[in-house]
């Protein structure tokens, strides 16, 4: 997610305890908020997933029509590159309702997975990706290594990992498709530690409120991201295992 909009603002010096204390806030402030926002935003696609997997005629609106099912995949990749894009030039309220709603819409996408995958397998998988997400945003969090170079490199390495999957779309290699999903869960695991830490060191800039919240929703869509991609992975590595 393109976080360029704040580069312009410097961490404020310090000037005493006071200055460190209300620093300290406002990191504190923002990161909370990313961490409820992520968290509504898995809740809303955790829902809205079951609602469609239990109903057969959603399942049968979306998987039985192409135009739906590619323009839901079409609509959230615009969304994606939309939402960071013109988030300064919207109201806090309205960034992070987009974001719901963009969570909505990967629930319903990704709704076909209970057709697929056994419930157990989905149960152990989510918290097998929450205890490696959670790991990794920790060691983003407290880590005093600037994963800026790193953060580049996976990014490079996504675009990529697209490209590949693009091309095995017509390939159909199953040798390829395993080679995607170990890289794609170590570009992820990777780039939620990086997502982590660049959240808050933008954080400690001197941003007004409004800012801020922005901020928070932005930080919250990354990391959604960052999890549901690893969830993904981990999961087609878990059925695989359980066939």
């Amino acid at each position: 997610m393109n976080y360029n909009q704040f580069n312009g603002q410097t961490p404020p010096p310090y000037n005493g305890g006071y200055q460190t204390g209300a620093l300290t806030r406002q990191v504190n402030s923002v990161m909370t908020k990313v961490y409820v926002r992520m968290f509504i935003g898995l809740l809303i696609s955790a829902f809205c997933a079951l609602g469609v997997a239990s109903s057969p005629s959603m399942i049968h609106a979306i998987l039985g029509n192409q135009l739906v099912f590619w323009g839901m995949l079409i609509a959230m990749l615009v969304m994606a590159f939309v939402i960071p894009a013109r988030a300064m030039s919207m109201s806090s309220t309205a960034v992070f309702g987009l974001f719901c709603l963009f969570s909505a819409l990967m629930g319903a996408y990704l709704a076909p997975i209970f057709l697929v995958y056994k419930l157990g397998t989905i149960t152990s998988t989510f918290f097998i990706t929450a205890g490696t997400f959670g790991a990794m945003s920790v060691y983003g969090y407290f880590t005093k290594r600037d994963l800026g170079k790193l953060g580049t490199y996976l990014i490079m390495a996504l675009f990529g990992l697209i490209i590949l999957c693009i091309v095995n779309i017509f390939m159909k290699s199953t040798t390829t498709q395993w080679i995607i999903t170990i890289v794609g869960l170590l570009i992820f695991v990777g780039l939620t530690a990086y997502d982590t830490q660049y959240v808050r060191r933008i954080s400690q800039s001197n941003l007004d409120p409004a800012v801020s919240d922005r901020l928070a929703t932005l930080g919250a869509m990354n990391l959604y991201l960052d999890f549901i991609n690893m969830f993904l992975f981990i999961l087609r590595i878990m059925g695989a295992s359980r066939d």
